[in-house]
């Protein structure tokens, strides 16, 4: 059973940065494909970005991509969210999740099996 941790949301004004951390216990962590997904009020979970058990393979949502990088610390078993230019449509709470071990990344939110308590993020402008 892998536990997810997210920290490091919060409030920032528009064109800020924001890097999110995401503690893995309770698993071999660099087994697990990893992904940051969001929820804005009233919307739907969607994938921000993912990222292959060894960080070779990165993906990113149209709407991140030049802005988000994900990157993971196998050592530390910790997964990361450097955000960017962050506008209003940014505000959410994002979620990592872990996906069952040896499956490569997925950009699907039925294909992460752990989930964490997610952390809010909150843009103004």
């Amino acid at each position: 059973q892998v536990q997810l941790a997210e920290s490091g949301g919060g409030s920032v004004q528009a064109g800020g940065s924001l890097r999110l951390s995401c503690a893995a216990s309770g698993g071999t962590f660099s087994s697990h494909a990893m992904g940051w997904f969001r929820q804005a009020p009233g919307k739907e979970r969607e994938v921000v970005a993912a990222i292959s058990r060894n960080g070779d393979m990165t993906y990113y949502a149209d709407s991140v991509k030049g802005r988000f990088t994900i990157s993971r610390d196998n050592a530390k078993n910790t997964v990361y969210l450097q955000m960017s230019v962050l506008n209003s449509e940014d505000t959410a709470v994002y979620f990592c999740a872990a996906r069952i071990r040896y499956l490569p990344a997925s950009t699907q939110t039925s294909g992460y099996a752990y989930w964490g308590q997610g952390t809010q993020v909150t843009v103004s402008s």
